[in-house]
């Protein structure tokens, strides 16, 4: 299926101003690697996008189209089961408003048995068939570049996914020039960008443990729950790990006091077992980032 144009270039694209520049917030050595990173992108011929609406795509999208222009550049969104829709929505929105030709396209990682299977390097599979999906699209229409949001912060975590994008010649401008989620979020706000405070989100796969098989209707569980939960009011980070029957559900730990308080802790628990569990944890430990890496790793 031809993909669809969903953002149309707009002349405001968000840019730094010198007064949010100077913000003690955005340092120095920030803004010169924002330099090179528009250097690095305008270098290129043209440059395709991995974008999922998240802190660093949304931040890397603005500069690129910035430093390469809307006849050079275009921003990929892949939609799978596993991409929930109010980040879908939020990527849509935030192309519109700050003119990012935009592309979307179907991935179909749950076809793929190595992936439905969860083994610790799912993520190898689902980038692979995105790669592919995105290489196709690039030489179709003749870009020549393919980048991704990988930041420098990310090559310290357990990422199989890299491995695929190094097979297929994706380039991470962000982690190569040394950008750290702190600066790319200082840099965000700077612009003006709304996702400079935006939670982390990976897809919702990464809410089953290893070993315990990808199917719909897990992930649409998982969906309803952290959905019911946003809707309670409950910000900052959030996952709902699926363990079965039960739901464990890890918030951000300076939330963690307001949200075992009743009434807040009985609406929490309805909302998650009104999504399809039968029971409901909530994590002492609060939300920890690759909590199921901590648990591979302990296994290993």
């Amino acid at each position: 299926m031809e993909p669809v144009l969903t953002g149309a270039a707009r002349a405001d694209v968000a840019t730094a101003n010198p007064s949010s520049a100077d913000s003690p917030r955005t340092s120095t050595t920030a803004r010169e690697k924002e330099q090179r990173l528009v250097a690095w992108l305008a270098a290129r011929p043209s440059v395709i996008l991995g974008f999922s609406g998240g802190v660093d795509s949304t931040y890397l999208a603005c500069v690129a189209l910035e430093a390469l222009g809307p006849a050079r550049f275009v921003a990929v969104i892949g939609r799978s089961p596993s991409y929930p829709d109010a980040q879908w929505d939020a990527a849509r929105a935030l192309a519109a408003q700050f003119g990012i030709p935009v592309l979307e396209v179907n991935t179909h990682e749950m076809l793929d048995p190595r992936y439905v299977a969860n083994p610790s390097n799912r993520c190898y599979f689902c980038k692979t068939e995105l790669w592919s999906v995105l290489r196709a699209v690039a030489d179709k229409r003749g870009f020549d570049t393919i980048v991704d949001g990988t930041n420098a912060d990310d090559t310290h975590d357990w990422r199989p996914g890299r491995k695929a994008a190094r097979e297929h010649a994706v380039a991470s401008p962000l982690a190569e020039l040394g950008f750290t989620k702190d600066e790319i979020r200082a840099l965000s706000r700077a612009r003006g960008l709304p996702t400079w405070s935006t939670p982390s989100s990976p897809c919702l796969s990464s809410r089953l443990p290893y070993g315990s098989a990808v199917t719909l209707e897990r992930l649409q569980q998982v969906e309803r729950a952290e959905t019911a939960l946003r809707a309670l009011g409950l910000e900052g980070d959030l996952r709902v790990r699926h363990h079965g029957d039960l739901a464990r559900v890890e918030l951000s730990a300076d939330r963690l006091d307001a949200w075992l308080a009743a009434p807040n802790l009985q609406a929490l628990v309805r909302a998650v077992r009104d999504a399809g569990f039968a029971r409901v944890s909530v994590d002492l430990q609060g939300f920890r980032s690759g909590s199921l890496n901590i648990l591979r790793a302990a296994g290993a």
